[in-house]
């Protein structure tokens, strides 16, 4: 299965500059490692195709540069080795046996560049800082289509692939997993009262709020459409869900004081039926969650029903 770094903010350039060499002569190793530090960049190397695919696992790398005649595993198997499972990464490959492998040969199998030795530093300065520019357009791309604009929290696309993955995660570890649908009381009349630029600002004061009170790294927060929110909490026992989404509501009146808006809350635990599609569980979670939102909201809102 292909796998993908998280996507970072545009800007944190030196956690996505790091490169892994690959080489079973230690001279060129030497020689590699004294080009790459003098152009500024970190990087760790490897003997061949089989220590550098179990670096790769262990460790985040922007770019392997890889020989291509090395035991055990030679840089064409490693190449597709890369290109399947961590597709991400650029190749740039280097030989000298440019009878063997073509520049069309090795570009075919997925690598970024292709460089024959002898070469000097100049050009392979030249190589990877263009794949780094090229990674770089690529991140901020993605950064861009996953988030709402307004925000700057998770789209709503962005929360159907989430949803799968941390379910997904979940079954599979043994730990709890609920999802919760926040919902702003009365904000179309607030809008329409104040204007788009005050709704504006009380929904992006919503997305502060939501990113101040959960767990880094572990939590997600989406806009849901309008003034609908999400939020996804893995490995979360039932109390843990609870105490956050109090935080939540009552931290709402303090730090986004605007007019008559409360927030209503509806909280739903993730339960697998292994008699049924995936798709079809994933869509119960979220027709519970949202059942609950709205007895909230029909009970009084600014208020958290619990659907379990």
């Amino acid at each position: 299965m292909t796998t993908s770094p998280t996507i970072h903010k545009p800007g944190e350039e030196s956690k996505h500059q790091r490169l892994l060499i690959v080489d079973d002569d230690p001279l060129i190793l030497e020689l590699l490692g004294l080009f790459i530090s003098s152009f500024g960049y970190e990087f760790d190397s490897a003997n061949d195709g089989l220590e550098a695919l179990k670096k790769i696992e262990e460790d985040y790398f922007a770019i392997v540069i890889t020989d291509m005649i090395m035991p055990r595993m030679d840089g064409m198997q490693l190449l597709q080795q890369i290109k399947e499972k961590h597709a991400y990464v650029g190749v740039i490959v280097v030989t000298g046996h440019t009878g063997t492998f073509s520049y069309t040969d090795v570009i075919n199998a997925g690598a970024s560049d292709f460089i024959s030795k002898p070469f000097n530093s100049d050009e392979l300065e030249a190589k990877i800082n263009r794949i780094f520019r090229e990674q770089k357009i690529i991140r901020e791309l993605e950064y861009l289509s996953t988030r709402d604009p307004l925000t700057n929290l998770y789209n709503r696309r962005t929360f159907d692939d989430k949803m799968r993955e941390e379910a997904y995660r979940a079954h599979r570890q043994g730990y709890p997993l609920f999802l919760a649908l926040l919902d702003v009381d009365r904000f179309k009349d607030y809008n329409d009262s104040y204007g788009h630029q005050a709704g504006d600002d009380a929904l992006r004061c919503m997305g502060n709020l939501l990113r101040q009170n959960l767990r880094e790294n572990v939590d997600s927060a989406f806009r849901f459409g309008g003034d609908e929110f999400a939020i996804i909490l893995p490995q979360t026992e039932p109390d843990e869900a609870q105490q956050i989404t109090n935080r939540i509501h009552e931290n709402f009146g303090v730090l986004c004081p605007y007019g008559a808006l409360t927030l209503s809350i509806g909280l739903a635990h993730f339960t697998r039926n292994d008699d049924q599609p995936w798709q079809k569980d994933l869509k119960e979670l979220v027709s519970r969650a949202d059942k609950a939102l709205y007895r909230a909201k029909d009970s009084g809102r600014n208020r958290i029903v619990n659907a379990d």
